[in-house]
């Protein structure tokens, strides 16, 4: 079936494969989009698979394999690593990833986040009494966690995977040898970055002489990710953390100037990914499967709908494309209540226990009614409070609030009915700024995470510490919703969906999930409707989405509200009634659609 949602042109070329298996890739020829931005994309219809990714390249390297005969653990080591290649600013094998698994009977939860070194406290970014300025501290080796993502993907294939591990960096290989055209969201990412310039690789890499970055539709080599590529091909996750690979990467960490991190080799060889037991909630006639802590996601999506069922019906949740002031209202109310609960409890589950014992009872119908009969006609701003769902002594404190560019999502369905929610992040855009190339001694590399300043920088408050402070071996908290739907009924599969956007990919996920089943949205129309956000305090709305009424209309409830970008990157695929699939990709990024 023809791409309903792809405004580019697909003619393939053939290329020898580099392995003897069975799937051969064929490099799509693709002009990158004239300019970034907001663009309306139809979605796309199925039979029988989808792949939905971030960028074009990645998506049509996942439907290749799939086409070749994989399944989805498969197309989504492919995708991954053609996004580390083509969208270095989001995700990569420097980075950490949650994902969701479903293999036609069991849902699984496979934990690649990054974890602390183990010569790390909770002094780690404070300095002299007070925490580092947030751009200090994601800017240097303190911020860098030992990578996740290659080792979970490693643990997924070999539980589930078809087709030969070495194959699926087929697509990422030829790309970085042959070379691709940088899109404009590449360009514009480099462009607007203050810090990237800064890293003795990257700038000779992705700019000039002059400190311009590589121009859209300039075709872009990336032999040193090539290289590593192929030793990971070879030797697994072993090539990444061990060997001349590793070992490049601790020298970058460990003597980065000014604020070096303590980063070993004795780190990266014992990573190890975990398999975890998934949350799955229901939800009126779906039950929503999510990933548990370290992510803060599904829990905080499942508080924020359970408050929201518990309020009193609206005759018009939608005006015009778009969510009512009364909607927006009990939406953003329910958001603070529950994000005054994750800033107190939910942290890594090796560290600290659940309140009561069971992160379950944070979803207790009783709880959340108690929490939802908070929500008032005015707002409460920001004085929200933690409730009490469990008896726990710990404190909490408020984090910085960082801009988030720095996370992809992929959402798979293959032909057996398999599905997979994988959201992948390098943290910030570019990560913390370091550029390793493997040892290789060739151009390019790949980037490594700031994960830890998703930390809290204090470690304790009144005498208490804080939940998510550091320590070592430690997995940050994480905003990821990776999230899959089925129906309670049948057990069928209903959807696969999650997005980027740090805090916010909990109002993006959850709001999303709101369109598909209370307002009977097509999962293109779902990711296409404006955002709202809050943290706690002020409300963010997305620019130029929302008429000045709406706006005003929340102000007069007592909202602080303001207009901002509100960069999601939502894919979503949806089985419809009939059993065919439907997916949308969000269109304020490049990320398309493709399936048969």
């Amino acid at each position: 079936m023809s791409p309903k949602s792809v405004k580019f042109a697909l003619p393939v070329l053939l290329v020898a494969p580099l392995y003897s298996w069975g799937f051969s890739y064929e490099t799509p020829s693709i002009s990158p989009e004239s300019e970034s931005g907001y663009e309306e994309k139809p979605g796309w219809e199925a039979e029988s698979f989808a792949v939905a990714a971030a960028n074009p390249l990645a998506t049509d390297a996942g439907y290749q394999v799939l086409k070749a005969g994989g399944n989805a653990i498969d197309a989504a080591i492919a995708v991954q690593m053609v996004l580390n290649l083509v969208e270095p600013q989001s995700s990569g094998i420097g980075g950490g990833a949650f994902l969701m698994h479903y293999d036609g009977d069991e849902v699984r939860a496979y934990d690649g986040r990054e974890t602390a070194p183990q010569d790390v406290n909770g002094e780690l970014f404070m300095q002299e009494g007070e925490p580092l300025p947030f751009n200090d501290a994601v800017v240097s080796g303190l911020s860098v966690g030992v990578p996740g993502t290659l080792r979970m993907l490693e643990k997924a294939h070999a539980e589930h995977g078809e087709l030969e591990w070495a194959e699926l960096f087929t697509p990422a290989i030829t790309l970085a040898e042959e070379g691709f055209a940088v899109s404009s969201r590449l360009h514009t990412s480099l462009a607007n970055d203050e810090f990237l310039r800064q890293d003795p690789l990257a700038s000779q890499f992705y700019y000039d002489a002059d400190g311009e970055p590589i121009a859209v539709g300039e075709t872009l080599k990336n032999p040193a990710l090539a290289a590593v590529f192929r030793q990971v091909a070879e030797q697994g996750s072993a090539a990444l953390h061990g060997g001349t690979v590793a070992e490049d990467i601790v020298e970058r960490v460990q003597n980065y100037p000014e604020r070096p991190g303590s980063l070993t080799l004795e780190d990266m060889s014992g990573y190890e990914a975990l398999t975890r037991e998934p949350l799955c909630t229901p939800w009126q006639q779906w039950e929503v499967c999510g990933f548990p802590p370290p992510s803060s996601g599904h829990l905080t999506v499942m508080q924020i709908l359970g408050m929201l069922d518990q309020q009193p019906l609206l005759e018009a949740p939608l005006d015009n494309g778009v969510s009512s002031s009364g909607w927006l209202h009990q939406f953003l109310e329910a958001s603070r209540l529950a994000f005054a609960d994750r800033g107190r409890y939910i942290a890594d589950p090796d560290f600290v226990e659940a309140p009561g014992g069971d992160w379950s009872l944070m979803l207790a119908p009783e709880y959340l009614e108690q929490r939802s009969a908070l929500i008032e006609e005015m707002s409460m701003g920001d004085s929200a409070e933690p409730g009490n769902p469990g008896e726990l002594e710990v404190s909490w404190a408020s984090q910085p609030e960082q801009p988030e560019y720095g996370t992809s999502h992929i959402s798979i369905v293959d032909e057996e009915g398999n599905a997979i929610a994988m959201t992948t992040t390098i943290e910030q855009a570019f990560g913390s700024r370091i550029m390793s190339d493997g040892g290789t001694g060739l151009a390019g590399g790949f980037l490594l995470n700031n994960e830890l300043t998703d930390f809290s920088f204090v470690p304790e408050v009144d005498g208490e510490p804080v939940a998510n402070r550091v320590e070592p071996g430690k997995r940050p908290r994480s905003s990821m919703s990776p999230t899959l739907v089925f129906d309670r009924d049948t057990g069928e599969l209903v959807a696969s969906l999650g997005s980027p956007g740090g805090a916010a990919i909990i109002h993006y996920t959850a709001r999303t999930l709101v369109a598909l089943r209370d307002w009977g949205l097509s999962a293109q129309e779902a990711l296409d409707l404006p955002h709202a956000i809050t943290l706690g305090g002020d409300v963010y709305v997305e620019e130029g989405r929302f008429p000045e009424a709406t706006i005003e209309s929340l102000r007069e409830r007592g909202h602080t509200v303001s207009e901002r970008e509100l960069t999601s990157g939502l894919q979503a695929i949806m089985r419809l009634d009939d059993g065919t699939l439907f997916g949308g990709a969000d269109p304020r990024r490049e990320g398309v659609v493709m399936g048969d």
